[in-house]
This record gives C-alpha cells, sequence and structure tokens, in this order.
C-alpha cells in the first residue's frame, strides 16, 4: 500500500511553515552565489550552494559522546531479534548519546511534537547487512512516546524495491509511512561543493528534522559505510559521487543545509557488522557484534565505527583498510568542514 496524495499534501502542509524557511534560505545563498558563479551554464539553470564558514560548538561539540551499547544474544536462533536487548541496548545508546536517562527523554529533547521527522536506513544491501525494520520501528516508537504524533514520522529510502528487499513494509505501519522516494526528486538541480544533485522532494518540501539510521560494514570503494555515507541516498546521482574513495563528496554533502540543519541524531544498527566485501551482503565477512552505536556528531560515530570495522578485520587475518587504499578519507574531510570531530583523543566513547 501506498500514501495517496491528499495524505501526502497534508503532512507537506503541517511542515509548511518550517520548510518556508529552508526555502527562502536556499533562495538567498543562491542569489548571493550568483555573481561568483555565473561564468557556469549549470549555475544559470540551478540552485547553487557554497559552503559558508564551519558550524558553531553548539553543532559540533569539541569532545562529542558516541554511546556504544552491547547486548550478547542481541540475535537469537534465524537472526531474530530478542526483543528486551533490542529495547535495553538501543534504549541504552541513544539515552547516553543525548545526555538524558531514558530514550524517549532524549528523543524529546532534540525533537519538537511540530517536527515532521524521517527516519533515513540504508537498505541499499538487502537482508543480512541493511539498517533493520525492528529498529526503526522502534526508534518512531519511542518519537512517538516524545510527542510526535506517527502521521509526522516517515522511514525512508531510495526506493520501495530496495526497502522490500530489506524486509521492510511499504505503506503505513502503525501510523508510521513507510516508502521509498521513488524517483521523486525536487526539480531543482542544487551545486554543492564539487558537484550538482536533485535532492529527494521529500527532504525539500515536507522533513524538518532526520535521523541517519545506517548499518556496520565495510565498503568495497569508499572503505566503510556507516553514518555519514547514508547521505548519498537522498540524491539523484550517488553513483557519480565514489571518485577518490568519495572524500571530496561526502563532507560537502553532508553540510548542504538539507542534510546540516536537519540531522539532528546518527544511529548504526551492529546487531550484525560486515567487516570486507560491503556494501553488498558478503556472509562469510559478517559477525554477531550484537549492539548499536549512537551519536549526535556524525563523524565521531563513524570514527568510532571504522575503528571497531578494523578491529575486526585484524581478528580475522584482513589489513586495515586504509593499507588497501580505500582509507575512508571523507571522515577527516568532513571534520575539516566542521561537522564534527574525527580525533580519537577528543572523543568520548562509552560503553554502556
Amino acid at each position: 500500500m501506498t500514501v495517496d496524495g491528499d495524505r501526502r499534501r497534508s503532512v507537506s502542509a503541517r511542515a509548511r511553515g518550517v520548510v518556508a524557511v529552508d526555502r527562502d534560505r536556499r533562495r538567498t545563498v543562491s542569489a548571493l552565489a550568483a555573481g561568483a558563479v555565473a561564468a557556469s551554464p549549470l549555475a544559470r539553470a540551478t540552485e547553487v550552494f557554497l559552503p559558508g564558514p564551519p558550524p558553531g560548538p553548539a553543532s559540533a561539540p569539541s569532545r562529542p559522546v558516541v554511546a556504544v551499547a552491547r547486548r550478547p544474544g542481541l540475535l537469537g536462533q534465524r537472526s531474530a531479534f530478542d526483543p528486551g536487548r533490542l529495547a535495553d541496548g538501543l534504549g541504552a545508546a541513544l539515552s547516553r548519546a543525548t545526555g538524558e536517562t531514558s530514550p524517549v527523554d532524549g528523543l524529546r529533547r532534540l525533537f519538537k511534537p511540530t517536527d515532521v521527522v524521517g527516519i533515513k536506513v540504508n537498505t541499499l544491501g538487502g537482508v543480512g547487512v541493511s539498517a533493520r525494520p525492528e529498529v526503526a520501528l522502534k526508534l518512531a516508537n519511542w518519537l512517538q512516546a516524545a510527542g510526535v504524533s506517527a502521521d509526522r514520522i516517515l522511514i525512508w529510502d531510495r526506493s520501495d524495491r530496495e526497502l522490500r528487499a530489506a524486509g521492510y513494509e511499504i505503506g503505513t505501519k502503525h501510523g508510521v509511512r513507510v516508502e521509498g522516494t521513488n524517483e521523486d526528486w525536487d526539480r531543482n538541480l542544487t551545486e554543492w561543493g564539487p558537484s550538482a544533485s536533485r535532492f529527494a522532494r521529500v527532504m525539500v518540501d515536507e522533513l524538518t528534522a532526520v535521523i541517519s539510521l545506517g548499518r556496520l560494514k565495510d565498503h568495497g570503494l569508499a572503505g566503510v559505510t556507516l553514518s555519514l555515507k547514508n547521505w548519498y541516498g537522498v540524491v539523484h546521482n550517488p553513483n557519480k559521487l565514489h571518485a577518490d574513495s568519495c572524500a571530496p563528496y561526502v563532507p560537502h554533502l553532508v553540510a548542504h543545509p538539507l542534510i546540516h540543519d536537519k540531522l539532528r541524531l546518527s544511529v548504526v544498527d551492529g546487531s550484525e557488522g560486515q567487516c570486507h566485501g560491503g556494501p553488498g551482503h558478503a556472509p562469510n565477512w559478517a559477525w554477531p557484534y550484537d549492539g548499536f552505536l549512537a551519536s549526535t556528531d556524525p563523524v565521531a560515530l563513524d570514527a568510532v565505527g571504522w575503528r571497531i570495522l578494523d578491529e575486526r578485520r585484524k581478528e580475522v587475518g584482513l589489513k586495515p583498510v586504509k593499507d588497501e587504499d580505500r582509507e575512508p578519507r571523507y571522515i577527516a574531510g568532513a571534520a575539516r568542514l566542521g561537522l564534527g570531530v574525527d580525533d580519537p583523543a577528543r572523543i568520548e566513547v562509552v560503553d554502556v
């Protein structure tokens, strides 16, 4: 079942007051940049985003927390979640990452009842190497307990096809929409850093706040794919953004106001990890990590996840990804743009 046009317009209308600010901001940035790029044929037909100064300390704390919650036995027979361990582990990670005593209080701190919240999942690899539906739905349940109504929550990725292949039911699940972008791109082509893209229309017109829900896994070109690279799923041309281990592209994409200004929380589903052979499913390199990672700093989260994957690679006799000429240099690039912290000495990793 898909959501009909009337309902989509209704959700869009509820978000219009906040979204109008985004539109005005993009028009202003476009106007300011127009003189500098007028010589470009592309610029005459597009919106333009030029990165401004790095975000301030409020959005990139000097010592961010990355919460790591491991619960042995998280996945039981046939890789099914133990419900108690799922709630306990994910809840502990969210609570510590947000500095609150419960996951509901943590989400209440980050999201308002007036927000339209998108949970961006990573389902490219299908079952076994995608963010699990149970994790996304648990986040959606806690968001509702924190005051965000079900009809203001969207679980989504690039397409219905990929979501189904990863075990998601398309339509409305307990009042929460689950659906793909399905080629529904904004009509404006936006230049950002080294590239240009059309963003998912839902990111432009509906969502006011987002959560990244990635998976703990290796990537054959980028080194790792956790939280930051998850945002490749909201632009129409990710296939054009993999040169040089994605290093020039990921940081500037995540710095775009449509992502940066709405991103409140990043979570990694580590129920199973995959240390080699990604981004597709390679069962021989999968192992039960039995845990979750969470942070309000996506750069710190990816730096810690990278270390976890390299530690597993060492355990099974593989070289670090850097020694295979696929170091995820985009993580350091994101830190240089002020999107977060990648220095291990400045990241507080907390086991909960």
